[in-house]
């Protein structure tokens, strides 16, 4: 795919799913306004491989007028009146979409909640670790699910602008080509909030990313 070069010779280090727990306990999360926005809720699954920690993701269906029809993303969907709090709506969302429970799986802490750029939402992410001998069973609104590792995310040669199509025009947008052949162009909200976790783990590297939203958020 356009935009991406080899893999550096040199392995990306991230640290394992406790270590991740330690650094989120940490973090200070700034909340938006509570009428910005329609209230939406994802959950960021975490596990550890001999390969180091991954990260599920999902590919969603494509609907008509769906502004996320087709791109991959976390689990999670708009929070409802009878969620209660916008975590519990992740997880709700998480058992309908992937089948996974995450009532009493290891929350690991609140990554961040973050503005869509044009369309009038704001997302809370919630980092879970994936439950010991959980499976994954996906609804009508997933087509796929697949583990990522963090390294992949967080190398740099992976990072480019591609062109997205909104209408009639295409425009270039940032996001993280996938090391999954023919797996969509991970942009937008989650792209964004990649960044965050990537900024948290590796500071010096990912503290000068400047964040562009997507035209279509």
């Amino acid at each position: 795919m356009a935009g991406f070069q080899q893999p550096p010779k040199e392995p990306i280090m991230m640290p394992a799913v406790d270590n991740i727990a330690q650094i989120l306990k940490t973090h200070w999360a700034e909340l938006l306004p509570e009428d910005d926005g329609v209230c939406c809720a994802v959950a960021l699954l975490l596990r550890d491989t001999l390969a180091g920690p991954e990260v599920l993701l999902v590919q969603r269906a494509t609907f008509p007028g769906d502004p996320w029809s087709g791109n991959v993303g976390f689990p999670g969907g708009k929070v409802e009146d009878g969620d209660g709090n916008p975590r519990l709506a992740a997880e709700r969302e998480t058992l309908e979409e992937v089948g996974v429970d995450l009532s009493r799986a290891d929350f690991l802490g609140f990554l961040a909640e973050i503005p869509g750029a044009h369309l009038p939402v704001r997302v809370s992410c919630f980092v879970y670790r994936f439950p010991a001998g959980g499976t994954i069973s996906l609804n009508g609104e997933i087509v796929d699910a697949f583990w990522v590792r963090l390294a992949d995310l967080a190398d740099r040669r992976r990072h480019c602008l591609l062109p997205i199509p909104f209408g009639d025009e295409e425009l270039p947008r940032p996001g993280i080509v996938l090391p999954q052949p023919a797996k969509p162009f991970l942009w937008g909200l989650t792209y964004r909030l990649v960044m965050e976790l990537l900024r948290l783990l590796m500071p010096e590297e990912f503290a000068d990313s400047v964040f562009e939203p997507s035209r279509a958020d």
